[in-house]
Protein backbone atom coordinates (compact mmCIF):
# COMPACT_ATOMS: atom_id res chain seq x y z
CA UNK A 1 0.00 0.00 0.00
CA UNK A 2 1.59 3.42 -0.73
CA UNK A 3 1.26 5.76 1.93
CA UNK A 4 0.70 9.90 1.39
CA UNK A 5 2.62 11.64 3.38
CA UNK A 6 1.34 15.36 2.55
CA UNK A 7 -0.22 17.79 4.09
CA UNK A 8 -3.65 16.50 5.70
CA UNK A 9 -2.91 13.29 5.37
CA UNK A 10 -1.53 10.78 7.97
CA UNK A 11 0.75 8.24 7.34
CA UNK A 12 2.27 5.22 9.26
CA UNK A 13 5.81 4.96 8.72
CA UNK A 14 7.22 1.28 8.34
CA UNK A 15 10.13 0.13 10.72
CA UNK A 16 13.26 1.78 10.91
CA UNK A 17 15.28 0.15 8.01
CA UNK A 18 18.09 -1.75 9.22
CA UNK A 19 21.56 -1.11 9.40
CA UNK A 20 24.63 -2.84 6.85
CA UNK A 21 25.26 -6.70 7.06
CA UNK A 22 28.59 -6.43 7.53
CA UNK A 23 28.99 -10.20 6.36
CA UNK A 24 27.17 -10.05 3.50
CA UNK A 25 27.17 -6.38 2.19
CA UNK A 26 23.59 -6.38 2.33
CA UNK A 27 20.99 -4.29 4.11
CA UNK A 28 18.66 -6.19 6.49
CA UNK A 29 15.27 -6.38 4.98
CA UNK A 30 14.81 -4.91 1.69
CA UNK A 31 10.86 -5.83 2.41
CA UNK A 32 10.48 -2.78 4.67
CA UNK A 33 7.71 -0.10 3.14
CA UNK A 34 8.75 3.52 2.93
CA UNK A 35 5.75 5.84 2.85
CA UNK A 36 6.04 8.38 -0.72
CA UNK A 37 4.79 11.92 -0.32
CA UNK A 38 2.36 13.02 -2.54
CA UNK A 39 4.89 14.56 -5.10
CA UNK A 40 6.88 10.98 -5.45
CA UNK A 41 3.37 9.05 -6.07
CA UNK A 42 2.91 11.47 -9.34
CA UNK A 43 5.83 11.10 -10.44
CA UNK A 44 5.89 7.51 -10.35
CA UNK A 45 2.47 7.92 -12.36
CA UNK A 46 3.59 9.82 -14.75
CA UNK A 47 6.57 7.28 -15.08
CA UNK A 48 4.29 4.46 -15.30
CA UNK A 49 2.26 5.66 -18.28
CA UNK A 50 5.51 6.97 -20.20
CA UNK A 51 6.86 3.79 -20.29
CA UNK A 52 3.89 2.70 -21.65
CA UNK A 53 4.71 4.64 -25.34
CA UNK A 54 8.51 2.81 -25.27
CA UNK A 55 9.03 0.26 -28.10
CA UNK A 56 12.85 1.20 -28.94
CA UNK A 57 16.23 1.55 -27.43
CA UNK A 58 16.15 4.94 -28.13
CA UNK A 59 12.87 5.97 -26.26
CA UNK A 60 14.08 3.49 -23.70
CA UNK A 61 17.05 5.67 -22.90
CA UNK A 62 15.34 9.00 -23.07
CA UNK A 63 12.97 7.55 -20.49
CA UNK A 64 15.00 5.91 -18.08
CA UNK A 65 17.47 8.75 -18.54
CA UNK A 66 14.92 11.35 -18.23
CA UNK A 67 11.91 11.10 -16.69
CA UNK A 68 12.93 7.85 -14.22
CA UNK A 69 16.05 10.16 -13.04
CA UNK A 70 13.54 12.29 -11.21
CA UNK A 71 11.98 8.67 -9.57
CA UNK A 72 15.01 6.83 -9.28
CA UNK A 73 18.54 8.79 -9.27
CA UNK A 74 21.08 6.87 -10.80
CA UNK A 75 24.26 7.22 -12.73
CA UNK A 76 24.57 4.27 -15.07
CA UNK A 77 21.37 1.79 -15.30
CA UNK A 78 22.67 -1.78 -16.33
CA UNK A 79 19.97 -4.02 -18.22
CA UNK A 80 20.23 -8.09 -18.64
CA UNK A 81 18.08 -10.56 -20.41
CA UNK A 82 17.86 -14.00 -20.21
CA UNK A 83 19.27 -14.88 -23.37
CA UNK A 84 19.47 -18.80 -22.99
CA UNK A 85 20.21 -22.04 -20.45
CA UNK A 86 21.24 -21.75 -17.63
CA UNK A 87 21.88 -17.90 -17.47
CA UNK A 88 23.49 -16.12 -20.68
CA UNK A 89 22.80 -12.70 -20.23
CA UNK A 90 21.56 -9.91 -23.79
CA UNK A 91 23.65 -6.96 -21.63
CA UNK A 92 23.13 -3.76 -22.41
CA UNK A 93 23.86 -0.20 -20.20
CA UNK A 94 22.23 3.72 -20.22
CA UNK A 95 24.04 6.49 -18.99
CA UNK A 96 24.18 10.34 -19.18
CA UNK A 97 27.16 10.76 -16.81
CA UNK A 98 29.56 8.71 -18.15
CA UNK A 99 31.01 9.50 -21.48
CA UNK A 100 30.94 5.81 -22.98
CA UNK A 101 27.71 3.59 -21.08
CA UNK A 102 28.53 0.92 -23.21
CA UNK A 103 31.99 0.11 -21.11
CA UNK A 104 29.78 -0.96 -18.16
CA UNK A 105 27.71 -3.49 -19.94
CA UNK A 106 31.32 -4.83 -21.27
CA UNK A 107 32.34 -5.06 -18.01
CA UNK A 108 29.09 -6.71 -16.48
CA UNK A 109 28.96 -9.67 -19.50
CA UNK A 110 33.06 -10.25 -18.86
CA UNK A 111 32.78 -10.63 -14.74
CA UNK A 112 30.09 -12.99 -14.94
CA UNK A 113 30.58 -13.66 -11.28
CA UNK A 114 29.22 -10.48 -10.61
CA UNK A 115 25.44 -11.17 -12.53
CA UNK A 116 25.61 -14.68 -10.90
CA UNK A 117 26.27 -13.55 -7.28
CA UNK A 118 23.57 -10.25 -7.65
CA UNK A 119 21.25 -12.33 -9.21
CA UNK A 120 22.05 -15.74 -6.54
CA UNK A 121 21.64 -13.22 -3.44
CA UNK A 122 18.18 -11.75 -4.86
CA UNK A 123 17.15 -15.30 -5.14
CA UNK A 124 18.12 -15.66 -1.39
CA UNK A 125 16.39 -12.74 -0.21
CA UNK A 126 12.98 -14.30 -2.05
CA UNK A 127 13.42 -11.95 -5.35
CA UNK A 128 13.57 -8.75 -3.69
CA UNK A 129 15.95 -5.76 -4.20
CA UNK A 130 19.40 -5.83 -3.36
CA UNK A 131 21.41 -3.15 -1.94
CA UNK A 132 25.07 -3.52 -1.78
CA UNK A 133 28.56 -1.40 -1.91
CA UNK A 134 30.45 -1.60 -5.07
CA UNK A 135 34.18 -2.83 -4.27
CA UNK A 136 36.39 -5.21 -3.39
CA UNK A 137 35.23 -6.48 -0.09
CA UNK A 138 32.06 -6.88 -1.25
CA UNK A 139 31.07 -10.70 -1.72
CA UNK A 140 27.96 -9.62 -4.67
CA UNK A 141 30.13 -6.26 -7.08
CA UNK A 142 33.28 -6.51 -6.87
CA UNK A 143 36.01 -6.76 -9.30
CA UNK A 144 36.46 -4.78 -12.98
CA UNK A 145 32.54 -3.94 -13.15
CA UNK A 146 32.75 -2.45 -9.51
CA UNK A 147 36.24 -0.46 -9.76
CA UNK A 148 34.73 1.27 -12.72
CA UNK A 149 31.32 2.34 -10.99
CA UNK A 150 33.58 3.46 -8.09
CA UNK A 151 35.73 5.42 -10.62
CA UNK A 152 32.70 7.39 -11.99
CA UNK A 153 31.37 7.60 -7.98
CA UNK A 154 28.37 5.24 -8.61
CA UNK A 155 29.74 3.09 -5.22
CA UNK A 156 26.02 1.98 -4.31
CA UNK A 157 24.54 -0.43 -5.96
CA UNK A 158 20.43 -1.67 -6.10
CA UNK A 159 19.39 -4.90 -8.12
CA UNK A 160 16.15 -6.23 -8.67
CA UNK A 161 14.34 -8.31 -11.58
CA UNK A 162 12.02 -10.24 -12.78
CA UNK A 163 11.54 -14.15 -12.83
CA UNK A 164 9.61 -16.93 -14.39
CA UNK A 165 7.07 -19.63 -13.03
CA UNK A 166 9.79 -21.76 -12.00
CA UNK A 167 12.13 -19.06 -9.78
CA UNK A 168 14.37 -18.39 -13.12
CA UNK A 169 15.47 -14.96 -13.57
CA UNK A 170 14.08 -13.57 -16.62
CA UNK A 171 15.08 -9.67 -16.92
CA UNK A 172 17.98 -8.08 -14.09
CA UNK A 173 18.24 -4.66 -13.60
CA UNK A 174 20.99 -2.90 -11.94
CA UNK A 175 20.95 0.48 -10.91
CA UNK A 176 24.40 1.96 -10.05
CA UNK A 177 24.26 5.17 -7.64
CA UNK A 178 25.96 7.87 -5.69
CA UNK A 179 27.10 6.72 -2.31
CA UNK A 180 24.74 7.40 0.47
CA UNK A 181 21.63 7.67 -2.02
CA UNK A 182 19.93 4.71 -1.96
CA UNK A 183 17.63 3.40 1.51
CA UNK A 184 14.34 1.87 1.88
CA UNK A 185 11.94 4.37 -0.15
CA UNK A 186 14.80 4.02 -3.58
CA UNK A 187 14.21 0.16 -3.02
CA UNK A 188 10.53 0.51 -2.28
CA UNK A 189 10.09 2.92 -6.03
CA UNK A 190 12.54 0.17 -7.62
CA UNK A 191 9.72 -2.31 -7.04
CA UNK A 192 7.09 -0.65 -7.85
CA UNK A 193 9.10 0.36 -11.16
CA UNK A 194 10.56 -2.68 -12.13
CA UNK A 195 7.15 -4.65 -14.04
CA UNK A 196 6.74 -1.40 -16.19
CA UNK A 197 10.30 -1.15 -16.90
CA UNK A 198 10.82 -5.25 -17.85
CA UNK A 199 7.95 -4.45 -19.85
CA UNK A 200 9.18 -1.52 -22.29
CA UNK A 201 12.65 -3.19 -22.34
CA UNK A 202 11.04 -6.41 -23.84
CA UNK A 203 9.20 -4.61 -26.42
CA UNK A 204 12.62 -2.82 -27.32
CA UNK A 205 14.17 -6.12 -28.06
CA UNK A 206 10.96 -7.52 -30.31
CA UNK A 207 11.40 -4.35 -31.95
CA UNK A 208 15.12 -4.90 -33.04
CA UNK A 209 14.75 -8.30 -33.36
CA UNK A 210 11.90 -7.76 -35.95
CA UNK A 211 13.66 -4.57 -37.81
CA UNK A 212 14.97 -6.45 -40.87
CA UNK A 213 12.10 -8.39 -41.12
CA UNK A 214 9.31 -5.29 -41.03
CA UNK A 215 8.07 -4.47 -44.27
CA UNK A 216 8.82 -0.77 -45.23
CA UNK A 217 6.23 1.88 -43.44
CA UNK A 218 3.50 3.04 -44.85
CA UNK A 219 4.54 6.12 -46.90
CA UNK A 220 8.57 5.21 -46.63
CA UNK A 221 8.56 5.16 -50.18
CA UNK A 222 6.89 9.06 -51.03
CA UNK A 223 10.28 10.25 -49.87
CA UNK A 224 13.71 10.00 -52.43
CA UNK A 225 16.67 8.38 -50.07
CA UNK A 226 18.04 12.45 -50.47
CA UNK A 227 15.09 13.77 -49.04
CA UNK A 228 14.98 10.63 -45.80
CA UNK A 229 18.55 11.39 -45.55
CA UNK A 230 17.97 15.20 -45.17
CA UNK A 231 14.95 15.00 -43.28
CA UNK A 232 16.80 12.60 -40.38
CA UNK A 233 19.37 15.81 -40.43
CA UNK A 234 16.38 17.79 -39.53
CA UNK A 235 15.12 15.87 -37.06
CA UNK A 236 18.88 15.80 -35.87
CA UNK A 237 17.98 19.63 -35.26
CA UNK A 238 20.80 21.02 -38.45
CA UNK A 239 19.93 24.00 -40.89
CA UNK A 240 19.56 24.22 -44.12
CA UNK A 241 23.53 25.62 -44.03
CA UNK A 242 24.33 23.07 -41.75
CA UNK A 243 22.85 19.84 -43.93
CA UNK A 244 24.71 21.06 -46.78
CA UNK A 245 27.42 21.26 -45.35
CA UNK A 246 27.29 17.42 -44.01
CA UNK A 247 26.41 16.58 -47.81
CA UNK A 248 28.34 18.88 -49.70
CA UNK A 249 25.71 20.27 -51.52
CA UNK A 250 24.21 24.62 -51.52
CA UNK A 251 21.84 25.39 -49.17
CA UNK A 252 19.37 26.63 -51.88
CA UNK A 253 19.34 22.82 -52.61
CA UNK A 254 18.59 21.52 -49.24
CA UNK A 255 15.98 24.24 -49.11
CA UNK A 256 14.24 22.84 -52.27
CA UNK A 257 14.28 19.39 -51.22
CA UNK A 258 13.24 20.59 -47.94
CA UNK A 259 10.48 22.42 -49.92
CA UNK A 260 9.62 18.98 -51.65
CA UNK A 261 9.40 16.88 -48.52
CA UNK A 262 6.50 19.29 -47.04
CA UNK A 263 4.48 19.43 -49.90
CA UNK A 264 4.54 15.65 -50.12
CA UNK A 265 3.57 14.92 -46.08
CA UNK A 266 1.12 18.05 -46.27
CA UNK A 267 3.23 19.69 -43.45
CA UNK A 268 3.31 23.44 -43.24
CA UNK A 269 6.81 23.78 -40.92
CA UNK A 270 9.61 21.07 -40.74
CA UNK A 271 8.90 20.37 -37.48
CA UNK A 272 5.01 19.39 -38.32
CA UNK A 273 7.05 17.10 -41.32
CA UNK A 274 9.32 15.97 -38.91
CA UNK A 275 6.38 14.94 -36.49
CA UNK A 276 4.07 12.93 -39.35
CA UNK A 277 7.67 11.36 -40.27
CA UNK A 278 8.07 10.08 -37.06
CA UNK A 279 4.32 9.20 -36.36
CA UNK A 280 4.00 6.78 -40.19
CA UNK A 281 7.47 5.39 -39.13
CA UNK A 282 8.89 7.06 -41.70
CA UNK A 283 11.96 7.69 -39.71
CA UNK A 284 12.49 6.14 -36.39
CA UNK A 285 13.83 7.83 -33.11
Amino acid sequence: MIGFAGEGDRATRSPEFPPWDASSGLRGDIGNRAVLDALQVESLMANLDASLRVHARAQFFSWTQGLLQGLIKHEVLVCALRNGEPLPLRIDSFSTSVPDSATFSELFQRDSSVAASLIKAWKERRFRPVICEAGEVSPNCSGAFARELQRVGASQVVAHGMHDVHGQVGSFFTFACRSGTLGPRQAYLVELALPFLHSAWIRTQIESATEGARPAPAGAGILTARELEILRWIYLGKSNYEVGAILKISPLTVKNHVQKILRKLNAVNRTQAVGKALETRILSP
